[in-house]
């Protein structure tokens, strides 16, 4: 049984108080303010005797076993929260108390293998890297994620509250100015949950972890919602997550489209106002 994490154990908070001078009309004063933190977080896979670093990513700590159980399962690691026995925080007596909530370990049950060569396209499918399009969509193809079923069927009126719905459950955002946020919505339009990252991808991640943890996977008949612009990997995590509906904010990548439209998704962007632009799988859009 999955041993469920206590996610009251993280030192830092999300958020960091700082002193700001701001200059207005000339003048300046001192005032208080709060950044979004930013720290790195790595994820260690332990199987049996091994014990193996899988990925290192810069994260807003708060919900890092969601955001360590989502990237395990959206690159095919794990596929069902009984393959996972156990998350925790480091405590290596040779790490600080501050450092050891940066390193978070996700131990498989009954020691079982796993196949480390997913983990090698989550280096080539970042958008600082020029490593060709194609070659990410055959390894979706090859790890056998399928084609994602009709439904639900959405009315434009749906789609036009998502964004605004969104922003008023950013309470980060709110207090930091700072953040991403990824959004799970039902077939009507109501928020399910959310969670905020520095990171477009880990805040997906997240989602995605907290679904797989509370055993809601697969997300059919439910719809995405993301800040800022869609990507491979958000198409990518949404995908593996069974997810048919994903908006987003602002613009798509070309490789976003190619996902949408290889594994029939609905993906809608430049969602502001009552205006969205449907770049796939129009048929679930009422108009």
């Amino acid at each position: 049984m999955l041993e469920k994490p206590n996610m009251k154990k993280a030192r830092r908070g999300s958020k960091t108080k700082v002193r700001v001078r701001v200059v207005e009309e000339g003048r300046a004063r001192v005032r208080p303010d709060a950044l979004a933190t930013e720290e790195p977080m790595e994820i260690r896979l332990i199987s049996g005797d091994t014990r193996q670093t899988v990925a290192v990513t810069m994260r807003t700590p708060g919900a890092d076993f969601e955001l360590a159980a989502g990237f395990l399962y959206g690159e095919g690691i794990v596929s069902s929260p009984e393959d996972i026995s156990r998350i925790s925080y480091c405590v290596d007596a040779d790490l600080d108390a501050e450092q050891q909530y940066n390193i978070v370990n996700v131990e498989l049950r009954g020691g079982r293998s796993y196949d480390p060569r997913p983990l090698e396209r989550h280096f080539y499918t970042t958008s600082a890297c020029g490593v060709c399009g194609k070659a990410s969509l055959e390894q979706l193809e090859l790890r056998g994620c399928p084609v994602i079923p009709p439904g639900p069927e959405l009315a434009p009126e749906t789609i036009y509250a998502l964004p605004e719905k969104l922003r008023e459950a950013q309470g980060l955002f709110d207090a930091t100015g700072g953040l991403h946020a990824a959004a799970l919505f039902n077939k009507e339009g109501e928020l399910v949950a959310l969670r905020e990252d520095v990171g477009r991808h880990n805040a997906t991640d997240k989602l995605v972890g907290w679904a797989l943890l509370e055993g809601r996977l697969p997300l059919s008949d439910h719809i995405v919602m993301v800040s800022g612009r869609s990507s491979f990997e958000i198409l990518q995590k949404c995908l593996t997550a069974g997810v048919p509906v994903v908006c987003a904010i602002s613009a798509p990548s070309s490789l976003a489209v190619d996902v949408a439209r290889q594994f029939d998704m609905t993906l809608v962007g430049f969602l502001r106002g009552n205006r969205f632009n449907v770049y796939s799988g129009h048929e679930r859009v009422l108009a």
